[in-house]
């Protein structure tokens, strides 16, 4: 009760009793504010302010709250954007990488293409030549070969080094061919410069340009590849040349399945039996059996010489002549053009002879040749063919 006391003396010193009076219109009232009441107002002004600090407060919350949410939301928004942007810049690159590779890669088939023509004529000229199909088909088979799996970028680049080994094929091989066709030139004792006419030589547009940017300008291809090109053709022109210059020498074999007797240069003469030059080959068979022309050309002469009997000349060209002696029949006359293997005359042994046989002789400038060299180097020529 104490306490009580205590606590009810302090309000009353906190909230004594007041008089308000107030004045109005002449008039004076006035008001008794007791402990009591003083108490209830201010227990309404404090309830009146704790309700709007409440109020405030949740107000200061919410809108705090709303802030923090649309900086999240904004944030998440900004780092979106980021995102997309940084997707569309690496699409817009890589479409820009596809559209640059698509163009190289139309670009390198272009001049694929344009390389395959340049091959095509060089290869041209050069299907004709003996060995030559055997030698590149595999060059060529593995430059049309190309791996399905492989990308594009990679398949057009197999196709560029299958074109290189090739051309690199095609020039070994006209090459090589060249030189032992020159062989067989030296094998019958000929220098191939005098033989070989450079004005027919074959190759086209491919030999006619002497500089290589002129031709790389023409076939629209690359310096270096114009220049191997070329020089290829070269090659591909002299085996030509030399071809054609053998096809006109006197290489093939007079007779067939007959034995040689007799050799050329100095022998014992059968009929003096002493030490004589002997111009020619001898070849041995049975009566009438066939003589063919060792080489194409034009018959010169037909008849009977002294010691030689019947006789058949052929002129050969490029003063190149062979003769036919001891026939026992001549199939041909003076001025018939005449290819090599045709039969134009029967062995026989008219003339100064022994028995049946052919004296068979070749002819440079005048000067009797050892026939014998003509002949392996036609044997060469044929295996070289082969």
């Amino acid at each position: 009760m104490e306490r009580l006391a205590r606590l009810y003396r302090t309000i009353e010193g906190l909230f004594p009793e007041r008089h308000l009076y107030v004045r109005s219109g002449g008039s004076m009232k006035g008001f008794l504010l007791t402990t009591r009441r003083q108490m209830m107002m201010a227990a309404g002004v404090a309830g009146c302010a704790l309700w709007m600090g409440v109020a405030t407060a949740a107000m200061l919350v919410n809108l705090l709250s709303a802030s923090a949410a649309d900086r999240e939301i904004a944030r998440i928004k900004s780092q979106s954007e980021r995102y997309v942007a940084d997707r569309q810049a690496r699409l817009d690159s890589a479409m820009a990488r596809l559209s640059a590779a698509s163009g190289a890669t139309v670009d390198s088939a272009a001049a694929i293409e344009k390389r395959h023509a340049a091959l095509a004529l060089l290869l041209t000229d050069l299907k004709d030549e003996p060995g030559a199909r055997d030698a590149l088909t595999p060059a060529i088979n593995r430059a049309l070969a190309h791996n399905t799996n492989a990308s594009p970028r990679r398949r057009v680049e197999m196709v560029r080094i299958g074109q290189e080994q090739l051309l690199e094929a095609a020039d070994a091989f006209a090459k090589s061919r060249a030189d032992r066709l020159r062989l067989a030139f030296r094998m019958a004792g000929l220098p191939p410069s005098s033989f070989v006419d450079r004005g027919g030589a074959l190759g086209g547009p491919l030999i006619e340009s002497k500089d290589p940017r002129a031709l790389a300008a023409v076939l629209d291809v690359d310096d270096d590849f114009a220049m191997r090109i070329q020089r290829a053709a070269q090659d591909v022109a002299d085996t030509h040349a030399l071809s054609e210059a053998l096809d006109d020498l006197p290489l093939g074999q007079p007779t067939r399945h007959t034995q040689r007797s007799s050799g050329f240069g100095v022998r014992l003469d059968p009929f003096t039996h002493r030490p004589a030059y002997h111009a020619g080959l001898d070849f041995t068979g049975g009566y009438a059996t066939p003589i063919y022309s060792t080489g194409p050309g034009v018959v010169s002469f037909t008849g009977v010489r002294s010691g030689y009997g019947n006789v058949v000349e052929i002129d050969h060209g490029q003063g190149l002549k062979t003769r036919y002696a001891h026939l026992s029949k001549i199939l041909v006359r003076p001025g018939q053009r005449v290819a090599v293997g045709q039969r134009i005359a029967a062995m026989g042994s008219t003339g100064r002879s022994t028995g049946t046989h052919l004296h068979y002789e070749v002819w440079v400038n005048g000067r009797a040749q050892n026939p014998g060299r003509f002949l392996k180097a036609g044997q060469y020529v044929l295996q070289d063919a082969d």
